[in-house]
């Protein structure tokens, strides 16, 4: 089977959707039958190489088609793959009566700004696109200048009208499906490769470690887990709190971290090598997880699981259907409820012991690279035989 996957993002660039479509890629390539591959991949993307080798990879890459190129991949093409709603290629495929299929890696056909936040509060949304609160959704975007934020809005209704069409639409978490409400939607999690330098015994020094893992940006909630922290040292509570990552923000954090009188238990780690992580997340007593919005389903909360580091979260839909019961939630926003839940786990060495290996085994069990393979390989196979028995 010929199969196009369209990315708009993709190695070099670094994110959680070019790590999904580079492992679902690299997967359905590894996939055979009687000893020759079930796929013929092709992946086209507007992500320049850069120093990037493309020919280290099992499947074909097209960097930055011309329209005609598109097209032509397109038609010749038994399935197209879609990762987010991009205009040009479900176009293509509708009007080339292609079975195309289309990836939700964000909430762009239920929100213009993609991210089901309220920007100007920094609250999560509670759906104004949806239920038609349209005056609300311009004035969330009205930090732009009026066209763009038109624009965004606008384009928001076409993409939604466009996946009405398409022949599945797939989402990481039934929760997200819930929210979309689009027809022929299935639901694949997200899946992380099993591998030995992600499991390994942690090592939890006498005072207490947390951890943040992400890029600093208004969603992530940092700011929130200073406020937190700064509970925490009130309450004579002793604990460091490791920030990993960088981003906008960081500056506007530090100048937090100084005015909230954080400076001897935080400390600001930047971007750091696969090893430094490891050796920082091996002495972790938790990893904590606080955003506002944004989410989908949460790699870095799973990546965490499958360590078997607790993770605290705060109950953003996504992250309650990855966690289960095998981690803690607070209310998102409310540093009061995340200083409890870290106490709380911090208190009880018994809670801890359970979720370190309820964790772990809820990854192993549901959120493979095989099983997200495997899962997509099954729709793919079937939209292309139902178009051959139509004889289109």
């Amino acid at each position: 089977m010929k199969l196009l996957i369209y990315s708009h993002y993709f190695a070099p660039s670094i994110g959680g959707v070019e790590s999904i479509v580079l492992s679902l890629a690299s997967g359905l390539c590894a996939q055979q039958r009687n000893g020759f591959p079930d796929f013929e991949v092709i992946l086209a993307t507007e992500t320049a190489a850069g120093s990037f080798q493309d020919g280290s990879l099992p499947f074909r890459i097209i960097r930055q088609p011309s329209g005609t190129q598109l097209r032509r991949l397109i038609q010749e093409a038994d399935v197209v793959h879609v990762a987010g709603p991009a205009f040009q290629p479900i176009v293509y495929g509708i009007l080339f009566r292609k079975p195309v299929v289309v990836e939700h890696h964000g909430f762009q056909v239920i929100c213009p700004t993609g991210q089901l936040l309220q920007e100007p509060e920094k609250i999560p949304c509670e759906g104004h696109f949806m239920a038609g609160h349209h005056l609300v959704c311009l004035n969330c975007i009205s930090q732009r200048s009026k066209i763009v934020s038109f624009r965004s809005w606008i384009l928001t209704f076409f993409r939604r009208e466009l996946c009405k069409h398409v022949a599945a639409n797939i989402t990481p978490t039934a929760w997200l499906g819930h929210l979309l409400q689009l027809p022929r939607s299935e639901t694949i999690p997200h899946g992380l490769t099993i591998s030995p330098s992600l499991i390994h015994p942690s090592t939890v020094p006498d005072v207490p470690l947390l951890v943040f893992v992400g890029r600093l940006v208004s969603t992530k909630g940092v700011h929130l887990l200073l406020e937190a922290s700064a509970i925490l040292r009130k309450q004579n509570r002793p604990f460091e709190l490791c920030i990993v990552g960088d981003g906008p923000e960081r500056t506007s954090l530090e100048d937090d971290v100084r005015r909230l009188q954080l400076n001897p238990q935080v400390r600001f780690e930047g971007r750091v090598t696969p090893l430094k992580m490891a050796e920082i997340l091996k002495s972790a007593a938790m990893v904590v997880v606080p955003s506002l919005g944004g989410e989908v389903f949460g790699m870095v909360v799973a990546e965490n699981m499958l360590r078997g580091i607790p993770v605290v979260s705060s109950d953003l839909g996504a992250f309650v259907e990855v966690l289960g019961d095998a981690g803690l939630t607070f209310r998102t926003g409310d540093p009061r409820d995340l200083s409890d839940q870290i106490t709380h786990l911090l208190n009880d060495g018994a809670l801890s012991d359970r979720i370190r290996k309820s964790a772990r085994q809820r990854v192993l069990g549901l959120f493979t690279i095989d099983r997200m393979v495997k899962g997509h390989a099954e729709i793919y196979q079937r939209l292309a035989s139902e178009k051959v028995h139509r004889g289109t």
